[in-house]
């Protein structure tokens, strides 16, 4: 293939945004499954590795190429560079790698730095399963007694999970309020399937079964009669069943504890010895177990054999409603029997000699955490049952939270052995044999990528470089230490400003990364995200002049991007301009899977992202004028909307918006620019109302 042509496919309005949204859509929905690699531990907006592999092969290829065959094609970019500064996951740096190039990847959260590194470097399967049967041996045994009970027969049997209800004092009577609610606790996935659910007696704690959607239930154990729909909490506000008071503020009854909210262990889901499940509620002997794992949680910490985080919560846009509810620091987001369990099987990984064997497990340990908290939730039966604390993106108190089997069953849902399975061989599999979604047959995928090398090296301090390596550092993107004129692309994905702040929703694993040493916040002053719009300009745009420089003047500086308000691409627009890049072209693609949850509940959902491709200023040739952009823009949505796909408002919005960055000029266009957006999209003639993107990809592509 040609590396120096003078115009790329990604710059020209023949770039095919069909076909790799088309294969985009299918990654969405199984991104766990298509791309392991990049999800052994947790990170914030993910994006698809589909859509970057594409990115990565227009942008070397020349406009009249075919991107299919080149997609499908094996590709080898040896001595062609690529730099990533906003790394997060690791998407652009993964696939680069596949496709030859030299990757440099950076990010300023040494929890994402970690685990890119833990992922993308060297791996033994041969070594992995050794240690993981050692961990085994270890402590497998230890951390499922702690989750034993006997069934309704008095036979024993293990506990896949443990229910948990919030509790505040009343303000008027000072009792403890179980703050529930609904009295249905468990319910299939899938109701109008199987509608049995389960319910908890609010007279005498009893758990027996009902039907979905009944508004009045007889409690088999005393007889109680009672709407199963209501609970004592509405909202933020709770009345209290014992005294007749009324709506008072959770928070502020939480509040005047001066701690944590209190919990109360109330039901729990058993496997019994035919591998048959049952709800049972909480015994004197499951009290007694649980005081027991709080008698040794305190033994081993006080002996210092098992070393807790101590790092505090900090102010912030995501932790205030969890400090508001009196969590100060992390290990207050975990009851005692987790943190036994977890500190026992953290010593077992601590054990493992081989140092790149050991960060893998430390990274797979890390992962488990979302997983085992106070903050998880229940989904249900017939899904992955536990809901992961960051499932809206927020530090969100629950009320009714769910305990998981920390080791695991073979019925379990987020439990060590379970994630092992699922992600850590998953990945090892991927890296020896990396398979590309085939958005055409719809077969299972097609192999035409070299494996994974596991050539993770630090950052170099010369300009020799190892062809094909993935070289990574943690630190200021905008200050990379690389030579300039020395990078042939960036790709990237940067942070929005007013999104989810990873940096305070990452402290919560880096609390128990940093187990043993000076507690600290992943916090810097020079992150790339802040809720004001002013100074996220300016951050961001130290880091594109930073690319500025370490890029060839012949290069491409292509990123995504989507949001909702002027203000998100005012800021992006004047941090391009400002950093000396020009817009020449913005490309329409599918984004994440249309059902996430903060896309669920947006009432104009934006499910499109946009590629934005820039060059130096200079170098990019005429501007056309705005009129003449909107109106490539309208085209863009026309092949959208012909391929069968139907756009919520704010899809329509920014694809227009993406295009109309490539007609500034000066400094001034970008306020010009959300007006003529709107009057031009108020000139379409018929406004389709939003639908899920996916259930049009569907239609189309089977």
């Amino acid at each position: 293939m040609n590396h120096s042509v003078d115009r790329q496919l990604i710059e020209s309005d023949r770039f095919p945004f069909e076909f790799l949204s088309r294969v985009a859509e299918r990654e969405s929905w199984r991104k766990e499954i298509h791309r392991p690699i990049y999800h052994l531990h947790k990170w914030w907006a993910k994006r698809l590795g589909s859509v970057f592999r594409g990115i990565l092969l227009a942008s070397m290829v020349d406009d009249e190429a075919d991107l299919q065959h080149a997609f499908y094609s094996a590709n080898d970019f040896n001595g062609v560079t690529v730099f990533d500064p906003f790394m997060g996951s690791g998407t652009t740096i993964g696939e680069a790698h596949k496709l030859g190039f030299t990757a440099f990847g950076r990010d300023i959260n040494p929890v994402a730095y970690a685990s890119v590194r833990a992922a993308l470097g060297p791996m033994n399967g041969v070594h992995i399963v050794d240690r993981f049967k050692a961990i085994t041996d270890s402590v497998m045994l230890r951390i499922r007694e702690l989750y034993r009970s006997v069934d309704s027969d008095g036979r024993k049997c293990e506990v896949l999970y443990y229910f948990w209800v919030m509790q505040a004092p009343c303000p008027q009577c000072k009792e403890p309020l179980d703050l529930f609610s609904s009295r249905v606790f468990a319910r299939n996935a899938y109701p109008d399937r199987k509608p049995e659910v389960q319910i908890s007696c609010p007279d005498c704690g009893n758990v027996f079964e009902s039907r979905f959607g009944d508004r009045d239930a007889l409690c088999s154990g005393c007889g109680f009669r009672f709407d199963p729909g209501l609970g004592t909490v509405r909202g933020s506000l709770a009345s209290c069943v014992k005294c007749g008071c009324e709506s008072f503020s959770i928070a502020k009854a939480v509040a005047s504890t001066g701690n944590r909210p209190a919990y109360r262990l109330y039901a729990k889901l058993v496997l019994r010895e035919d591998g048959t499940k049952q709800y049972l509620s909480i015994s004197s002997d499951d009290i007694a177990q649980m005081k027991n794992a709080s008698r040794l949680l305190h033994e081993e910490v006080e002996a210092g054999t098992i070393l807790l985080p101590n790092l505090h919560l900090e102010p912030g846009y995501n932790t205030n409603q969890a400090l508001n509810y009196g969590f100060a620091n992390w290990r207050d987001f975990f009851n005692d029997r987790q943190l036994l369990a977890l500190g026992w099987l953290r010593n077992a990984i601590h054990e493992i000699e081989d140092v790149d064997t050991r960060a893998v497990f430390a990274t797979l340990f890390s992962g488990l955490l979302e997983f085992n908290n106070m903050f998880t939730s229940y989904k249900g039966e017939g899904t992955g049952a536990v809901r992961h604390m960051f499932s809206h993106h927020v530090l969100k108190p629950e009320r009714t939270p769910i305990e998981a089997n920390v080791w695991g069953t073979s019925k379990s849902s987020g439990s060590f052995s379970g994630l092992f399975r699922a992600r850590l061989l998953r990945a090892l599999s991927y890296r020896e044999n990396p398979i590309e979604v085939d958005g055409v047959e719809g077969n299972r995928g097609v192999v035409c990528s070299r494996p994974f090398s596991g050539a993770v090296r630090s950052w170099p301090d010369s300009e020799e470089l190892e062809p094909g390596a993935i070289y990574l550092s943690c630190g200021d993107s905008a200050t990379s230490g690389l030579p300039a004129g020395s990078v042939d692309l960036v790709v990237t994905d940067p942070p929005f400003f007013d999104n989810v702040h990873y940096s305070q929703l990452a402290d919560f694993f880096y609390a128990w990364q940093r187990l043993g040493t000076t507690p600290e916040s992943t916090r810097k002053a020079d992150e790339v995200q802040d809720t004001d719009a002013s100074r996220f300009t300016v951050k961001l745009q130290r880091v594109l002049s930073e690319c500025s420089r370490v890029l060839k003047n012949t290069g491409l500086l292509v990123f995504t991007y989507h949001h909702s308000r002027d203000e998100g691409w005012e800021s992006v627009a004047e941090a391009i301009y400002q950093s000396g890049f020009v817009v020449v072209n913005a490309q329409p693609i599918k984004a994440e899977m249309s059902v996430a949850m903060p896309k669920v509940s947006a009432k104009e959902p934006i499910q499109l992202d946009i590629i934005l491709v820039c060059r130096k200023r200079g170098s990019d040739g005429e501007h056309p004028p705005l009129d003449e952009a909107l109106a490539r823009g309208q085209a863009k949505l026309s092949r959208l909307m012909g391929s069968g796909l139907q756009l919520s408002r704010n899809d329509k919005r920014i694809v227009l918006f993406g295009q109309a960055l490539t007609s500034i000029c000066t400094l001034e266009d970008v306020k010009q620019l959300g007006p003529a957006v709107d009057d031009e999209l108020s000139r379409v003639a018929t406004d389709v109302p939003a639908r899920d993107v996916s259930v049009a990809f569907g239609t189309l592509f089977g």
